[in-house]
């Protein structure tokens, strides 16, 4: 293999992504995600954890009330993101429709200590994410309402409850347990997915276009023409890690241990390079590689994150600057990895040249 006209394929192939309109769409789109990823996480973590909305504070929301229910309106009364008044069915719900209420509730006329079950409705509009807000605040209110029922009505069991002791709950912040549990891992490993089915289509698209034998004129083999394009997969994926670590910290997101992280990330990245590029060239057609790489891909991640040292939680736990000692064997695991992949690579390309 000579390194200069792998080098020289390289630089070749990088510049030839730049056509390639999938690819830069793909990694636009990440580049968006990076830049724009404090605001993007109000929303992204809301659809990870809706409860998020409910701590969405400093505005007053006008509530209309159907019934006499005087308990479930106090609590209302109380809670400072509502205003409620009491009005009939026809005025409310016009009202609502109008958008000049956020929500409505109709109360049952059973009382608090009637034998008849109490029924709430709520009315609110519909495909509205202030709706979302209400509904989430008012889950509390509900809540809280409800107990009060129980314990009004206590008195009508006829047996005695059994009591449950649990352990103490685990405070938890869902927007950071979103950002670096699956934002970072997600924006980290991305350009590994892109990378590795660039050098499928970067391999495969020779044979397709019969364009290799125009290449073996020269003085390049197989080997130099195949680490070639691999190189430059793997040459993309420092740039595009870095960039997104800066974007994120830009962004207020803080990630502790960078250096790690990024040679993570180069080591397994490049894993899966290397067994893209060892697919495409023993299948030599891009559907049928695709295809066996994408089904690979599931199965070794499977594998994988059955160990709990994996590359994905060590990602989480750098950024977190929580990370084990050991992760400096998996890092040495990965390596040995990809050196054993670069000799199986080698010896598949050699087996089809001279085959």
């Amino acid at each position: 293999m000579k390194q200069r006209l792998v080098t020289t394929i390289a630089k070749k192939e990088i510049r030839s992504i730049t056509s390639e309109k999938t690819i830069i769409l793909a990694i636009l789109l990440q580049l968006f995600i990076a830049m724009f990823s404090s605001f993007l996480m109000v929303g992204l973590s809301a659809m990870y954890d809706p409860s998020v909305y409910g701590r969405v504070t400093g505005v007053q929301y006008g509530v209309g009330f159907i019934g006499n229910d005087t308990i479930l309106f106090d609590l209302f009364s109380r809670e400072p993101s509502f205003i409620p008044y009491q009005m009939d069915a026809a005025t409310a719900l016009g009202a609502l429709k109008e958008r000049k209420l956020a929500a409505v509730l109709w109360t049952s006329e059973s009382p608090p200590e009637a034998e008849d079950p109490v029924t709430v409705t709520l009315y609110t509009i519909s495909n509205d994410i202030q709706s979302t807000v209400i509904e989430v605040k008012i889950k509390d209110i509900l809540l809280e309402y409800e107990e009060i029922l129980r314990d009004i009505r206590k008195d009508r069991l006829d047996f005695e409850p059994i009591q449950v002791s649990v352990s103490r709950p685990v405070a938890q912040n869902s927007f950071y347990e979103f950002i670096y549990g699956l934002l970072i891992p997600m924006l980290l490993f991305m350009p590994a997915i892109i990378s590795a089915g660039l050098v499928i289509d970067l391999i495969t698209e020779e044979y397709q276009q019969q364009t290799l034998d125009t290449l073996r004129t020269s003085s390049a083999t197989l080997e130099d023409i195949v680490c070639g394009k691999i190189l430059a997969c793997i040459a993309i994926i420092p740039v595009q890690v870095i960039l997104w670590l800066i974007l994120l910290s830009i962004n207020g997101i803080r990630i502790a241990a960078l250096v790690e992280i990024l040679l993570h990330v180069v080591f397994a990245s490049a894993a899966l390079i290397l067994i893209a590029a060892t697919i495409a060239v023993f299948y030599r057609d891009r559907t049928k590689a695709q295809f066996i790489f994408s089904t690979a891909v599931i199965i070794v991640l499977l594998l994988i994150l059955a160990f709990p040292s994996n590359p994905i939680n060590l990602i989480v736990l750098l950024a977190v600057g929580v990370a084990p000692l050991y992760h400096w064997a998996v890092m040495a695991a990965s390596i040995a990895g990809c050196l054993i992949l670069i000799v199986l690579v080698r010896n598949m390309i050699r087996r089809v040249e001279y085959s």
